[in-house]
């Protein structure tokens, strides 16, 4: 399965958002955090800058809401072209209807479990979502520690989708860097949101190249 890494803007610049997202031309996707000050404890941006950064940017947008009532939300992202719009399993009534709704408007629809929810209640949500999204940190804040822990849930998501006979998406987020990212590909992981490790670093392009260096040496299940 194909190695996807999309940096998160989180630890960039907001202020020249665009610039910064010029600055990772060899990342698959740029990694969008959008926080409400309600399902997390941090506030970020929301619709009107990503509106804006999409008729200044062609690079695809992976978003990833951590926002209450994402029912209500989400579809405005997909309406406002990201390619991939992420929710949280733990802030959606419906996520099979919101699901379809998403893939009506165009975009890839995904779900994101927090550390603590598993995925087996949301099995069957394999069969119509395109990526699992496993938080190795609890969200809200960038820079935390990788939870190593969550290999376990990673290599879950890969059994129950591959007795399903699909072959989604696992992306992880949280602490994923060059010491950390062999661990997660070794657990399943395909898609790799990394944000301090890429922003922190002078030339973050070369993070990226390096990141999936290292995640194409890996062999994964």
């Amino acid at each position: 399965m194909e190695i996807l890494i999309s940096p998160s803007v989180l630890n960039s610049h907001l202020s020249a958002l665009a610039d910064e997202v010029a600055r990772i031309p060899s990342a698959d996707f740029v990694h969008l955090d959008v926080m409400d000050n309600h399902f997390v404890p941090n506030l970020s941006f929301g619709l009107p800058v990503i509106s804006d950064l999409r008729t200044k940017s062609d690079k695809p947008m992976d978003v990833h809401l951590m926002i209450s009532d994402a029912d209500r939300w989400a579809p405005a992202y997909a309406e406002a072209g990201c390619e991939s719009v992420t929710f949280h399993i733990e802030a959606s009534e419906n996520p099979a209807k919101l699901i379809g709704q998403l893939h009506a408007l165009g975009s890839r629809a995904c779900f994101a479990l927090k550390p603590a929810t598993p995925i087996d209640p949301y099995e069957e949500l394999l069969d119509a979502a395109d990526m699992v999204l496993v938080m190795t940190v609890e969200p809200g804040f960038g820079g935390q520690s990788y939870m190593s822990d969550m290999e376990a849930k990673i290599a879950r998501v890969r059994e129950l989708a591959a007795a399903r006979g699909t072959e989604i998406w696992v992306e992880v987020d949280g602490g994923i860097s060059p010491k950390t990212i062999e661990r997660a590909a070794g657990a399943g992981a395909n898609v790799f949101v990394a944000g301090s490790a890429a922003y922190s670093a002078e030339d973050p392009d070369k993070v990226v190249e390096e990141l999936r260096r290292l995640a194409a040496g890996v062999n994964r299940p």
